[in-house]
């Protein structure tokens, strides 16, 4: 019994470490994830690509970024929740829109019991985008 456990430890820390490294690409970060869970980041890669082409992919901060000239939007993938990251300047444009939403300053948390808000997103990311061209 006491050896099974330490097995068990052990699988859990190399699962662990093998996580905690940061993923080269998007593709990467998606395949760490559920079925469902990469559904819902599709969703949100497909929106921004769709209203930013010219913006490029990387990981920052260990997350999925849009950059264009400077970082655009991040977003991520948590128990409860998707993380969307468009600033706090992405955040305060679109407060009472994100109302039903929980929000910190530069972050609102979309449940992923509930469809994503993509047309929000949509709006948000248009609003980044003309701020990051006018820097």
């Amino acid at each position: 019994m006491l050896v099974h456990y330490r097995v068990r430890r052990e699988e859990r820390k190399r699962v662990t470490a093998m996580n905690r490294r940061v993923p080269k690409d998007i593709d990467e970060y998606l395949e760490r994830h559920s079925n469902e869970d990469q559904r819902l980041l599709r969703q949100m890669r497909a929106t921004i690509h769709k209203v930013a082409p010219e913006a490029t992919e990387k990981i920052s901060y260990g997350i999925p970024t849009f950059y264009l000239n400077g970082n655009l939007v991040h977003f991520a993938a948590f128990a409860n929740h998707i993380g969307f990251y468009p600033t706090s300047s992405g955040i305060a444009a679109f407060k009472k829109q994100l109302g039903p939403y929980k929000c910190s300053k530069g972050a609102v948390q979309f449940p992923k019991d509930k469809p994503l808000p993509l047309t929000l997103v949509t709006k948000i990311v248009k609003f980044r985008v003309k701020g990051n061209l006018n820097k």
